[in-house]
């Protein structure tokens, strides 16, 4: 193991009040179970909590219920919190694309919109802590708000890189924030994985900013643990909550290896050879009791069993296989599992990884290209990590009513079916918008919520 760190008569009137109280908790709890939370949905699945259907096709001028402009651009993940929409950009410096400008007028936002109407109810900026990485090269390709924040129903949790964790009420009031590290990253390639919950315990992947993971209590914001470790380096996956033989494990992949620690305490549990990787960028996803890791590069991918103690990799490995997708990372679904990475839909055994399909998808033929002319869509890397290398998509799909959902960069949507025989459903566009897409949609209650560098878009019958 490499670089580890550590009862009474009826009553009329009140038996009326009781029924219209359990009506309400009712009606509150079937809206909970709708929302959108974290990146990528519950625990990180990109599943629909819902079996309602999404539209699988759409256009400027269809099932667009609204747009939202943002203050400015950015690559996380909307949240659905009720009837509140949550997502995060950046504003005074490099805004346009360019590293010119003031760089100490840089700015955080977290922004609340109202999930009707698509209006913006408040915007909280918080200024960047300085000094900052310069906007150009690599890391222009990632920016200075790609964290997706998480909420637990009545707080939301936002995670700014090097200017910390600050934590708002669902009015904006903020309730604490803290320092999670200011390094920068050694690659020049910035900062991305997202916090998570669980529990009462907020769980911030500081990988870039000092290389640990820590566990604030998210009433207090007292800081209960820290995990550090040189091997978290070059890892811009987001944590996943699996089953264990002894409890909830949080697991977590990294460069060569895959890591299950104690949530509630952040002591190592067990670990396991991973991606044959110098640098991990998609997350975990849990298949049951399960972890699966798939990376790119000649990284391979590998199923682990969770639980144990140590060195786990004889005992849990349960298959090793081929490369998976470059930066996205699959939907586990029904014993399969599916991507698209650059030209390739693909579709795996989640029991065995043996290959179901592999189809290549045509390009669009829409002569339409990212920002900054980079090729847009299948086949265009525009530029990402690795350049020159195909599959460049930042997006992770997302699966609902028995659809996967596939944003490009370029901004086209792929839809396909969620079977082990491949069906090409729609591909949408929203015409006019050509900036960067490379945010993963949320979708909650028969809605996708799309989002591209400066605009929000709400799609629905």
């Amino acid at each position: 193991m490499r670089n580890r760190g550590s009862p009474g008569a009826f009553n009329p009137a009140m038996h009326t009040r009781l029924g219209l109280l359990i009506v309400s908790v009712s009606l509150c709890t079937q809206l909970s179970a709708a929302d959108w939370l974290r990146f990528r949905g519950p625990n990180g699945s990109g599943i629909a909590p819902d079996d309602k259907p999404v539209p699988v096709e759409w256009s400027a001028t269809k099932n667009i219920k609204w747009k939202a402009d943002l203050p400015g651009p950015g690559s996380s993940s909307p949240i659905i919190v009720g009837d509140r929409v949550f997502v995060t950009c950046w504003s005074g410096y490099a805004t346009d694309g360019s590293g010119s400008g003031d760089i100490t007028a840089l700015k955080r936002h977290l922004i609340c919109i109202d999930r009707a109407s698509g209006k913006t109810l408040w915007d909280r900026a918080v200024p960047a802590k300085q000094p900052e990485e310069r906007y150009g090269g690599m890391f222009a390709q990632n920016g200075y708000a790609s964290h997706t924040p998480v909420s637990d129903g009545s707080k939301v949790f936002a995670f700014f890189g090097k200017s910390g964790v600050h934590v708002f009420d669902l009015e904006g009031k903020e309730l604490w924030q803290a320092d999670v590290g200011d390094w920068d990253d050694r690659r020049g390639w910035g900062t991305a994985s997202s916090p998570i919950l669980h529990g009462d315990v907020l769980i911030v992947p500081a990988v870039v900013e000092s290389q640990a993971l820590y566990g604030f209590d998210k009433n207090t914001g007292k800081q209960l643990w820290k995990a550090p470790s040189e091997g978290f380096a070059s890892t811009w996956g987001t944590p996943v909550i699996a089953k264990g033989d002894n409890g909830d494990e949080l697991v977590i992949s990294v460069p060569g290896e895959v890591w299950g620690f104690n949530p509630e305490t952040g002591k190592l549990r067990w670990y396991a050879t991973g991606l044959q990787s110098d640098s991990v960028c998609n997350s975990v996803v849990a298949d049951g009791s399960t972890v699966i890791t798939m990376g790119e590069r000649g990284g391979g991918s590998v199923a682990i069993k969770t639980g144990g103690k140590g060195d786990v990799s004889a005992t849990n490995t349960v298959w090793t296989g081929s490369n998976g997708p470059r930066i996205s990372t699959p939907v586990v679904w029904e014993g399969h599992l599916y991507w698209i990475n650059g030209s390739l839909a693909v579709c795996r055994d989640a029991k065995t990884g043996a290959e179901i399909y592999n189809e290549r998808i045509e390009g669009s033929g829409s002569g339409e290209t990212a920002p900054g002319g980079r090729p847009g869509g299948f086949g265009g890397d525009g530029g990402r990590r690795g350049g020159g290398m195909r599959g460049g998509d930042y997006a992770s799909p997302v699966a609902a009513n028995g659809h996967l959902f596939q944003v490009t960069r370029s901004g086209e949507v792929i839809v396909t079916k969620l079977s082990p025989k491949f069906e090409l459903v729609a591909r949408n566009r929203i015409e006019g918008d050509t900036s960067d897409h490379s945010a993963t949609p949320a979708i909650s209650d028969g809605q996708l919520f799309l989002r591209s560098a400066k605009t929000l878009y709400c799609i629905g019958e």
